[in-house]
């Protein structure tokens, strides 16, 4: 594997993941007071499209599940690029860090004038700013590192608590899990899944992404009660089943059985998330690759027209 062991400022590889990582607990208490950006997204009742590319779709896939569960509307969430947008919804908030995501700016291109559009970026100064009716930036959320983590975590903690969430929780949650000693077991496995249940379906999926962009590590991710109707047949000594939030009755026993470990904190699933990234941070470091610049991505992804 590559041997990457300082970034061109000098830094040593991870370095901009690991400070930005180490942040959130702050970054989340921002976004949760930011209640005028709040406001601007759709309103109680109205019926909504989510989109977003990787680490965004599944936040939309979260945000999605949340706002549905709680009585907000109807919330489908959509990978920009296989989008079915024109169904009559109210309002599309579309999530991005960069705010130059060509499938996601050809999304909103194609919707102008037809439908209310939200930007929720990272980057205000962006090609996306000139093709939403509202703009909802986070530049201290951005990020240097072309793996994702803390705008990943504070786009859905601003939208969790649009939702009339209290944040307080997961924030003493997610200073616990920014300095919680890892088991070893979690940095030397040769395989992970990542399980999750309503909203933590796409913080499993944000998991399993995170240890592939980052350390090149096996991964997959399904909702909790999917995995036994298959993906069990992986489980072995030596692998992870990492469930989020409250696992399904018998799911422990189940995987016990296989000999692979059950991991499952009694956490906030998005604090229990920086857990995973801490993870995939490590075993990036260990593997002698620089998460910072992993093999074969960009921070966005920009199309040939």
């Amino acid at each position: 594997m590559t041997d990457a062991r300082h970034h061109v400022d000098g830094s040593a590889p991870g370095a901009h993941m690991e400070a930005e990582l180490t942040s959130q607990p702050d970054t989340w208490a921002r976004a949760a007071d930011l209640r005028a950006e709040q406001s601007l997204l759709p309103a109680r009742g109205e019926r909504i499209a989510v989109v977003g590319c990787g680490t965004s779709w599944f936040m939309a896939q979260s945000y999605a599940a949340m706002r549905e569960s709680r009585g907000h509307g109807i919330t489908d969430a959509f990978a920009a690029s296989e989008a079915f947008v024109d169904r009559g919804y109210d309002a599309i908030v579309a999530i991005t860090r960069s705010g130059t995501t060509t499938e996601v700016l050809e999304l909103l291109d194609g919707v102008r004038g037809t439908t209310r559009t939200v930007g929720l970026l990272g980057d205000p100064h962006t090609p996306l700013v000139d093709l939403v009716d509202d703009i909802i930036a986070l530049p201290f959320a951005d990020e240097v590192s072309v793996v994702q983590t803390r705008f990943a975590t504070t786009s859905l903690a601003l939208l969790r608590a649009s939702l009339g969430e209290n944040l307080d929780a997961a924030i003493v949650d997610a200073a616990y899990a920014v300095s919680a000693d890892l088991d070893e077991l979690l940095l030397t496995s040769d395989q992970y899944s990542f399980l999750g249940t309503g909203w933590t379906v796409g913080i499993a999926h944000e998991a399993a992404l995170k240890m592939r962009e980052a350390s090149q590590s096996w991964t997959e991710s399904y909702p909790a009660k999917e995995y036994r109707h298959g993906p069990i047949a992986i489980a072995a000594p030596g692998r992870i089943s990492w469930m989020f939030g409250a696992a399904p009755e018998g799911l422990y026993d189940d995987v016990a059985a296989t000999g692979a470990h059950f991991e499952n904190r009694a956490i906030d699933g998005m604090a229990d998330l920086i857990r995973a990234q801490r993870v995939a941070l490590e075993r990036a470091r260990s593997f002698g690759l620089d998460p910072d610049a992993p093999r074969n991505l960009t921070r966005s992804v920009i199309l040939d027209s």
